[in-house]
């Protein structure tokens, strides 16, 4: 299937919905402290994007017969991706969790996450969050026009093993645009120089999904909740990129707020 290419009036759609998914990311974070639950959490985050006049493209997405039940994906230490906001669910001082914001704004999709400690975490903890992060950022650096998509998902993968962790193989990074999913589809392991060529107008959502242990993961009995395979942790980030000939551009790049700060214990 090929790739969609944004033409002027939708990248000026993709910035607008990229710039509210990362108002309600940021925003969403300074609710994270201990004591506080994962449902409560996420009705947090259906007020704030209602709030901006958005919808959550997660509530209610649909995969064969299950529908997605909640507004943001919450995921917390082992869980990787797609947790669900529960009142059993108390964060505790030293953990980490993955807020991911997906909104659809006027016909567009915005989506991005990042993973946050919850109070002061370890320094094991801290430095996955790290790592993870500058995953990120050197996948982003390699979305340049002319390259190929393997170059993104090498760049991921080798920094990621660099550190002894697991890159998870079972979801990948893809293309968002008025879809949540569209073409082409961004793994985090791979080879450079191949996979589809990059050209200017691609919308990508870039996403390191990274393990302290093994890749493997399993999916829990809600149908929905990705968890490691070991019980080890995961740290997820993701930015919605566009591609440019003067380099990729981050549009969800934070307006409203500084990067995370980790804080470690000695």
């Amino acid at each position: 299937m090929a790739i969609p290419i944004k033409n002027e009036a939708g990248i000026a759609g993709m910035r607008e919905a990229c710039a509210v998914a990362s108002t309600v990311l940021y925003q969403l974070r300074e609710h994270v402290k201990p004591g506080i639950t994962t449902y409560d959490l996420d009705q947090v985050g259906r007020d704030l994007i209602a709030g901006l006049g958005a919808r959550s493209a997660c509530y209610g997405y649909q995969v064969g017969s299950r529908r997605f039940p909640a507004h943001t994906c919450l995921s917390v230490n082992e869980e990787v991706v797609h947790g669900i906001g529960s009142l059993k669910r108390v964060l505790q001082d030293g953990d980490i969790i993955a807020l991911d914001v997906v909104v659809e704004y006027r016909g567009y999709i915005g989506d991005n996450a990042i993973t946050v400690p919850v109070g002061t975490v370890s320094p094991v903890r801290a430095k996955l969050l790290s790592v993870t992060e500058e995953a990120l950022r050197l996948g982003i650096a390699q979305a340049k026009v002319g390259n190929r998509i393997g170059d993104i998902s090498a760049a991921v993968q080798v920094h990621v093993e660099k550190h002894g962790y697991g890159v998870v193989r079972d979801m990948v990074g893809h293309g968002v645009g008025i879809s949540m999913h569209e073409e082409p589809q961004i793994p985090n392991f791979g080879r450079r120089g191949k996979g589809d060529l990059i050209k200017p107008g691609m919308t990508l959502a870039i996403e390191p999904m990274v393990n302290t242990g093994s890749w493997r993961t399993r999916t829990l009995r809600d149908g929905w909740t990705i968890v490691t395979a070991d019980g080890a942790d995961s740290a997820h980030f993701e930015h919605t990129v566009l591609t440019t000939a003067q380099g990729p551009e981050v549009l969800t790049q934070p307006r409203v707020a500084e990067p995370v700060s980790i804080h470690a214990l000695d």
